[in-house]
């Protein structure tokens, strides 16, 4: 992996993890204000799952595991 793939990589990466704390936040926001629809409560769950996912994803490209 090249240096400017894995500053891209970095960079995503930072990117992702800080929308999903966004995220993280909306909800909690939404959920303690009792007027929110679950409809989007469950989307914007649905689409933390998938930034957890690819977050995970890069951090594996990133700091692969090493057999000993």
């Amino acid at each position: 992996m090249t240096k400017e793939e894995e500053a891209a990589l970095g960079l995503e990466l930072a990117t992702k993890r800080q929308e999903h704390s966004d995220l993280d936040a909306a909800i909690e926001t939404l959920t303690a204000s009792h007027i929110a629809d679950r409809m989007l409560i469950q989307r914007l769950k649905k689409r933390k799952l998938a930034l957890k996912d690819r977050i995970v994803q890069i951090e594996n490209i990133l700091l692969p595991d090493i057999i000993a």
